[in-house]
């Protein structure tokens, strides 16, 4: 694990991921591009962002546990189609081909590369009055901001 930890410091910026919350019987998962690896608390941590619009959030503040995952390029179309469709309006992870399996107490899929299963530690939402103005402008003008939600890295899957 501390390899991985100490390698992925720019994962997000090269790498889309998948946040995935939820059980086999009924989750969600969304692509992201925002988040990083660090420690907090003496643990090692996940921590990724996001909109309290989207359909996933209410699986992330339901779910003790998430995982976040990784593809390879062949897969980036997929992932496209993940971060624009709402679980919603259907079952875009069928229309994609992808496969859910589970990951301890969360799920992920099969043609991830790498998952990080995390155990949700804390969560916040983010304000603007203490934001930048040039980040609410480019944005934050018509969604309310982000949550940050941070989880314990409990295992990497690969």
């Amino acid at each position: 694990m501390k390899k991985f930890l100490d390698t992925s410091l720019s994962i997000f910026q090269k790498d889309w991921a998948l946040v995935t919350a939820g059980t086999m019987e009924n989750y969600n998962t969304m692509t992201i591009g925002w988040g990083g690896f660090g420690t907090l608390w003496r643990k090692p941590v996940c921590t990724v962002y996001v909109k309290p619009c989207r359909y996933t959030h209410s699986f992330m503040d339901a779910s003790d546990y998430f995982t976040v995952s990784f593809y390879s390029d062949e897969y980036r179309e997929a992932l496209s189609v993940l971060g624009v469709k709402s679980g919603r309006d259907g079952n875009k992870v069928s229309e994609v081909g992808f496969t859910a399996v589970p990951a301890g107490e969360s799920v992920t899929f099969r043609q991830a590369k790498i998952t990080v299963l995390c155990k949700k530690i804390y969560r916040h939402d983010m304000t603007m009055d203490t934001m930048p103005a040039e980040a609410i402008e480019k944005y934050y003008t018509e969604e309310a901001p982000h949550t940050m939600f941070i989880g314990e890295v409990i295992d990497i899957i690969e």
